[in-house]
């Protein structure tokens, strides 16, 4: 059975759906279980380029905000946690050289070993 599409979550689009499903993650459901913090953590995982705004734009969205209605405290508390994550989380060593295959065409997109 196939979940929601996460495109359905206000502020994410299309490109943030395809590095989640490059994170493994398949649906809105599956993120909405996660959160914000550890479905970032899977995309920085995965290859995804650390962006603050991305960061704090996933916890937004998944809280039905405006995804620039962060301020003030809050989006220095999630700054805070963003720089702690980034200083964490290093990508898997195979996930760039995959995605490049992928971009070159020796490998289908979205294959899994």
């Amino acid at each position: 059975m196939t979940g929601t599409a996460i495109t359905t979550i206000r502020n994410l689009g299309p490109s943030v759906e395809e590095a989640l499903h490059r994170a493994g993650i398949p649906d809105a459901e599956t993120l909405r279980d996660l959160g914000a913090h550890e479905a970032y953590r899977r995309m920085l995982k995965s290859g995804t380029h650390p962006h603050f705004i991305g960061y704090y734009v996933l916890h937004m969205a998944l809280q039905g905000r405006p995804w620039n209605d962060c301020k003030g405290k809050e989006k220095d508390a999630l700054r805070q946690q963003f720089d702690s994550l980034k200083t964490k989380t290093t990508a898997d060593p195979l996930s760039r050289i995959e995605k490049e295959l992928v971009a070159i065409g020796v490998i289908p997109k979205g294959f899994k070993d």
